[in-house]
């Protein structure tokens, strides 16, 4: 583990200052239209127990089959971990007992799994990186869903989930902050995203993480851990990782003791509660699934999931800044979200082809653009890139136009704001309400002729040595011109028909 943010977080109670450790559990759905271990379909917002299939519901005589495609997604993630693959792994029946969990135990991995120790590093807000460790990946089916809140007195049960495949990413416990953890799953989602194999919809529940907490004094030994469960956003990570923090620093500094439990955060309340005490593995009484084979994986396989890596996140930022120039800034915002560095790479694809330059002296302005007036138009709709009304292929018109001095940059903003208000092109918009910027040398010359025969005192003022006044003469011709005045060509004009 490397840090090279310099100070640490604390937090202060009565007896001084306390360090904070956290790890993460984050169960991440693979993206697979059928389950782990049956056919069923897995799409998201079917009707309670419509893909279920006598597999998932447990039936007698059922067994399951693996799912090719889970495992190779689960191999490729591993890779852009940079994690060891195992090339023989084992899946075993994590036995309890609840009711949305119909076989009353879990296929999943426990001493052998498919991926081994990998690591992340992460930029952080404060300044500075931080490398956190990756401790294992291993596939596992999730449990249905208990519904409280259908009945008074009832609780119904949902198996659509029921045999889901998961990829549950163990984190070391090397965070020391809410804000690493927080950079730590946005990282970890981006990545998926990356890759394919999660769409990381927190909202939805195909990634959530289950949030392990201790406090201890700086260099102690680690504290006895909580674990917060299922928690559905980065926002209610950070949150969480901080109330319960406090909670355990009040708790000993009052002479009381941590017991090793399972609690839930109600964001809310800003609070976390006791659900249950926490197990141990020898609770779970491990022991291999008999239904199912070792996974084998031989070299083709692993040098196919290898082959089909795309060009992954900090390879990404690493080109857009040191390739094509774009500021750090840029790179990192652009990058954190796929649908981002997409719209951006197809934006930039076009300009290259519709201005003939070289994409390294098109990629500055144009992430200038997305960022600023694009991201903060969107913003303000609320909308995601993915619902933008400006296609990429519209934006690099516009940008285009601009470019070539069809439109001056005040105009193009004008046109812009048009295209999000009709949807139309910028080319239609220019001929349509007569956008064009005029760097006709004549018709200029006529306008800043005229602006100086109306304002003889401002001449004589400028002649006579008030400079500033020049920016008088610019704006009256651009007045006169309605903005449509190439900016450039009416100061060469004006500086000369002036002196």
């Amino acid at each position: 583990m490397s840090d090279t943010n310099t100070t640490p977080y604390t937090l202060t109670g009565t007896t001084g200052p306390w360090e904070i450790v956290v790890g993460l559990e984050v169960h991440a759905q693979v993206t697979s239209k059928a389950k782990l271990f049956s056919s069923s379909d897995t799409s998201f917002g079917a009707e309670p127990n419509t893909q279920v299939s006598f597999v998932d519901a447990a039936m007698p005589g059922m067994l399951p089959v693996i799912n090719s495609e889970c495992v190779h997604q689960a191999v490729r993630t591993g890779m852009a971990l940079g994690a060891k693959i195992n090339n023989w792994s084992r899946f075993d029946r994590k036995n309890y007992f609840y009711a949305d969990l119909p076989q009353g135990y879990q296929i999943s991995q426990f001493q052998y799994p498919i991926v081994g120790e990998g690591e992340i590093t992460v930029d952080l807000e404060s300044g500075g990186t931080k490398t956190i460790g990756i401790e294992r990946l291993h596939l596992e089916q999730d449990a249905g869903k208990s519904l409280h809140d259908q009945h008074p007195t009832r609780t119904y049960v949902d198996l659509n989930r029921s045999g889901v495949a998961l990829m549950e990413i163990v984190s070391k416990p090397d965070m020391r902050s809410p804000e690493e953890a927080g950079a730590y799953v946005r990282k970890l989602r981006t990545i998926l995203q990356y890759v394919g194999s999660c769409d990381g919809n927190m909202e939805e529940g195909s990634m959530r993480a289950d949030v392990n907490v201790s406090v201890r004094k700086a260099g102690a030994e680690f504290g006895t851990r909580c674990e917060i469960k299922n928690v559905n956003s980065v926002r209610f990570v950070m949150a969480a990782i901080e109330v319960e923090a406090r909670r355990q620093i009040e708790v000993i500094e009052d002479g009381g003791t941590i017991h090793q439990e399972t609690r839930t955060y109600d964001n809310v309340k800003n609070e976390t509660r006791s659900l249950r005490s926490k197990e141990d593995a020898h609770d779970y009484r491990y022991f291999p699934d008999p239904d199912l084979l070792p996974l084998e994986l031989d070299e083709a396989f692993l040098a196919d999931a290898q082959a089909s890596l795309p060009e992954l996140p900090d390879a990404k930022k690493h080109r857009l800044i040191h390739d094509l120039g774009v500021s750090d800034y840029n790179a990192s915002v652009l990058i954190t979200e796929k649908a981002n560095a997409d719209y951006f790479e197809e934006l930039l694809s076009v300009c290259v082809k519709t201005q003939n330059k070289p994409a390294a002296e098109l990629a500055r302005s144009a992430s200038n653009w997305v960022l600023s007036d694009l991201f903060g138009a969107l913003n303000a709709q609320g909308k995601a890139i993915t619902e933008s009304p400006i296609s990429p292929l519209a934006g690099a018109e516009l940008l285009s136009l601009v470019a070539d001095g069809t439109l001056s940059g005040r105009l193009g903003k004008e046109v812009f704001a048009l295209m999000l208000e009709t949807g139309k092109s910028a080319s239609a918009l220019v001929e349509e309400r007569g956008l064009k910027q005029v760097s006709d040398t004549g018709a200029i010359e006529a306008v800043i002729a005229k602006v100086i025969a109306d304002n003889p005192e401002q001449l004589a003022g400028y002649k006579a040595g008030k400079d500033k006044l020049f920016s008088f003469f610019v704006g009256q011709v651009m007045k006169a011109m309605a903005g449509k005045g190439n900016p450039a060509v009416v100061n060469d004009i004006l500086k000369r028909m002036l002196g």
